[in-house]
């Protein structure tokens, strides 16, 4: 018989807590705390994202029920909705921002030889943002439109692993081109964006950096070509230019040539792309922006199996405190999958992680038995209902 920790315990076992230590150390986190630290408020809600919690006071209920086993949980504090709705007001969103980004740094160091389809071996990043619509009474910090308020998450992901690697909070109202801006370019990757961050003089920052972008141009960019190369149209490749900028402010934000590449797909459509790229095939430019498609598959994957459209807190502070503490949750997750080398996908290894918690299971036995794997495998057939 296992005697070991709990399963929930031995997920969290492989966060790196001496770097949540000193965080908290660094932002007094813990300053004329008694009762509940910062690490029981971040184990609640981990627990609350990784058992589908809809509310406080569901996460609160939930814990009470198992009253003598939130010790063997790593939660030594008085669980509580007041306690953790307080928590949420009051501690620094910071302190998980700056943990998540320790956990984005060790699960792109796992995730770095995985293969992306395309034989590239510098970093590809998408870069996009998504919508949480909220209401306006509730969280009034966050207007949008009239009588409606949201939140957007900018997150540029590293298409190797899906793994987000930089990722931005803000009200509705906050266009996308400014997170453009927070962006650090790095020198060699490529960075794939759509029209919404079609800004000539943050594009010229990256161009500057090193960096390489592809991004598609809006309707009323005007350009004029310098030359043409071949064009294999069997490809869907229709042109293959070097252009420049026509009207004087634009070639004035960006002075140098670009190459403009328009592409057919299989459905009859046509798609014109711009990049500072001029060693890659036509081709092989064209495949690299179907990689931006992983970071929607990621903001539809949190939203579904996370809980970051319901919020436990109605302030700033709340909510971004409940976004980073969900994508540290999605990043353990995504550890675990690449440690213990299981070969399941993360919707069928949180599935079971969900419904055995205070289980006394050793991990790597909980995925390697079959019948579990196929139970919760979104891919299996349905079974009938009657």
């Amino acid at each position: 018989m296992h005697t070991g920790k709990l399963v929930f315990a031995q997920v969290m076992e492989f966060a790196p807590w001496h770097t949540f230590r000193r965080i908290v150390a660094k932002h007094k986190g813990d300053f004329n705390t008694r009762t509940f630290s910062c690490l029981d408020q971040f184990l609640c809600m981990a627990f609350a994202q990784l058992t589908y919690r809809e509310s406080l006071r569901d996460l609160e209920a939930c814990l009470r029920a198992q009253p003598t086993k939130l010790y063997h949980l790593g939660i030594q504090g008085n669980v509580s909705r007041s306690a953790l709705a307080d928590a949420n007001e009051s501690r620094d969103w910071r302190i998980y921002c700056e943990f998540a980004q320790a956990l984005i740094r060790i699960a792109r160091r796992l995730y770095i030889n995985d293969s992306i389809g395309i034989d590239l071996s510098r970093t590809v990043y998408a870069l996009d943002s998504t919508t949480i619509d909220l209401c306006l009474a509730l969280f009034p910090w966050a207007r949008f439109r009239k009588g409606k308020a949201a939140v957007k998450l900018h997150t540029l992901l590293d298409v190797r692993g899906g793994i987000p690697s930089f990722i931005h909070v803000s009200d509705g109202k906050y266009h996308d081109v400014n997170a453009l801006d927070l962006v650090i370019p790095e020198a060699g990757a490529f960075y794939l964006m759509d029209r919404a961050y079609f800004d000539l003089q943050s594009l010229y920052r990256f161009q500057q950096a090193g960096s390489f972008f592809i991004t598609r141009t809006k309707s009323n960019t005007k350009l004029r070509r310098l030359y043409s190369r071949p064009a294999d149209r069997t490809t869907g490749i229709i042109c293959d230019q070097t252009v420049e900028f026509v009207w004087f402010y634009s070639e004035k934000d960006y002075p140098q040539h670009l190459r403009r590449i328009r592409f057919r797909d299989p459905e009859g459509r046509s798609l014109t792309f711009l990049t500072n790229n001029f060693e890659l095939s036509a081709l092989t430019i064209c495949d690299l922006y179907r990689l931006r498609w992983q970071v929607e598959l990621f903001f539809k994957w949190i939203k579904q199996h996370l809980r970051i459209k319901r919020f436990f807190g109605n302030s700033q502070n709340a909510v971004k405190t409940q976004v980073w503490i969900a994508v540290s949750t999605y990043l353990l997750v995504a550890i675990i999958r690449k440690r213990l080398n299981l070969d399941i996908s993360l919707y069928s290894l949180l599935q079971i992680v969900s419904v055995m918690p205070f289980e006394n299971v050793p991990l790597i036995q909980l995925f390697e038995q079959p019948d579990m794997v196929q139970l919760f495998d979104p891919t299996a057939n349905q079974l009938n209902l009657f």
